[in-house]
């Protein structure tokens, strides 16, 4: 089966080119299942109902997260209500929805999505490796195929995941740090694996957010407002092959879409 991973989709403008490309996507690449990274799809910081409705109707079928989901009062409840949105599982006990989910792909295959975050540079949560062992034990039970979007600052932490996980997922995928990265490889015991997917959004910008604004909180070193930014808006993300029955991975690509439809320079 072939699963799309969509990196952090950064507010309207990243929402607007998932709406435009992604059912093109699915057509063009027969792919199976889309999974996107959603804590900032509302104005860059956070998600909604409304938001996340509009985000599966245009082709996701699973929203990850990370540290920014809390950002709005909405999201609490909507990860209470749908198993399709989800938060990292190191989460302490009682924290609202889950961290992980199994879902049905186009092909009827069931697949499991497991979020994670790190603790590097980041919030003081529980072990995210303690945590995916547990996690992993439950989804073992139902399928072989499991996807893991490893949210954190640290390369070094995400690299560490992906060789914790090896041979026990299919693939894990770095999210939270918007830089694309190009080492996806496949590694030995057949996870596929890359450190950071890229947002999808401006990258015109800093990370998302207007240039001029950021750079007045670099030279100032005072609380400016950050806004959005809306230049160059790119898809960013990775198709991975993986195999039904065992749950390997079989090939990992990057893939880049501009709003024209063109492929990016990767």
């Amino acid at each position: 089966m072939r699963i799309l991973l969509i990196g952090d989709i950064i507010g309207q403008p990243g929402r607007a080119i998932v709406e435009h490309l992604v059912v093109s996507l699915r057509e063009e690449f027969a792919i199976d299942l889309v999974i996107a990274n959603c804590e900032n799809a509302a104005a860059g910081a956070g998600i909604t109902p409304k938001i996340a409705d509009e985000l599966f109707s245009a082709g996701v079928d699973v929203l990850t997260s990370g540290n920014h989901v809390w950002k709005l009062k909405e999201a609490f409840e909507l990860l209470k209500r749908d198993p399709r949105v989800i938060r990292p599982a190191n989460y302490p006990d009682g924290a609202p929805g889950s961290g992980s989910t199994i879902v049905e792909s186009l092909s009827g295959h069931k697949v499991g999505v497991l979020n994670l975050m790190g603790r590097v540079f980041m919030e003081p949560l529980d072990c995210p490796f303690r945590s995916a062992e547990r996690e992993l034990a439950r989804l073992h039970l139902v399928t072989p195929v499991i996807i893991v979007d490893m949210h954190a600052e640290a390369t070094s932490e995400k690299v560490a995941m992906g060789w914790f996980l090896d041979g026990r997922v299919s693939c894990v995928f770095g999210t939270h740090t918007h830089i694309p990265t190009a080492d996806e490889r496949i590694l030995p015991k057949g996870t596929g694996f890359i450190t950071d997917v890229g947002m999808t959004g401006p990258y015109d910008s800093v990370i998302g957010r207007r240039v001029d604004q950021i750079l007045q909180r670099f030279l100032l070193q005072l609380p400016v407002r950050s806004e959005v930014a809306d230049g160059n808006v790119q898809l960013r993300g990775v198709l991975v092959d993986v195999d039904s029955k065992t749950g390997k991975a079989i090939s990992i690509q990057r893939l880049a879409r501009t709003q024209d439809d063109h492929a990016a320079i990767s």
